[in-house]
């Protein structure tokens, strides 16, 4: 079998202009920073990125927003980056602003082949027009579309060499439905170790949907990102 394993640079050639990238992450805690650091210096433009929010003001996606390079971010707290509220009234950045159990789910629901699904979530807000809505049992319901991606970055804790990722606590989020949605799907770790070493029953991320493994050149700290 064909290693997964590889370097950043390498890992994001397939990444091109008008792409839709999933990025794990809730604040930059499970966010792939190193992934992330390395998509600010190659030229890719055009990219809507499913985030829960857009990293923070100079930090993560933070940078990305700051460069230009984002075109639509879809998730559900973008407050995190005070900047991304001067890029849309601006004109230069799309916003679908989603619910936080919404926006995982739509995630979800992309990873396990489902077009959509209703949720009474959102109903009689300014978040429900424009879209479908139905009567169940006397109840009304929005319907919400799936998500998926061109590319998903995660952040895991460890892989083994087949690309089976286990993850830490609550850096967990997000990241094993990004890896179920993505075509394409990196997984940024702290730790790859050989196969058999992980305990299965740990293992949330199944190596058949990982095609690529990096280690992490940064990491998150109290004191903030620094290199590892």
């Amino acid at each position: 079998m064909k290693s997964k394993i590889t370097d950043i640079k390498s890992a994001l050639q397939p990444v091109k202009d008008g792409d839709t990238l999933m990025v794990g992450g809730f604040g930059l805690i499970g966010a792939p920073l190193s992934l992330i650091d390395e998509l600010t210096k190659i030229d890719v433009k055009e990219l809507t990125v499913v985030s829960n929010n857009v990293g923070e003001a100079g930090k993560g996606l933070g940078i990305l927003l700051d460069q230009g390079k984002l075109k639509k971010a879809v998730g559900s707290y973008f407050t995190s980056n005070r900047e991304v509220a001067k890029w849309y009234n601006a004109g230069k950045l799309e916003l679908q602003l989603l619910p936080q159990g919404t926006l995982g789910e739509a995630i979800r629901a992309g990873g396990a082949g489902i077009g959509g699904f209703f949720t009474k979530t959102s109903v009689g807000t300014d978040l429900a027009e424009g879209k479908e809505t139905k009567d169940i049992d006397g109840e009304e319901y929005v319907f919400e579309k799936a998500l998926k991606s061109d590319v998903s970055l995660v952040r895991a804790h460890k892989a083994d060499k087949l690309g089976n990722l286990v993850y830490y606590k609550t850096a967990r989020n997000f990241n094993p439905m990004m890896a179920t949605a993505g075509k394409y799907v990196v997984a940024e770790v702290d730790e790859i170790v050989e196969v058999g070493e992980l305990n299965p029953e740990e293992i949330a991320t199944q190596h058949i949907y990982v095609d690529k493994i990096v280690l992490a050149e940064q990491i998150l700290t109290k004191e903030g990102v620094v290199q590892k």
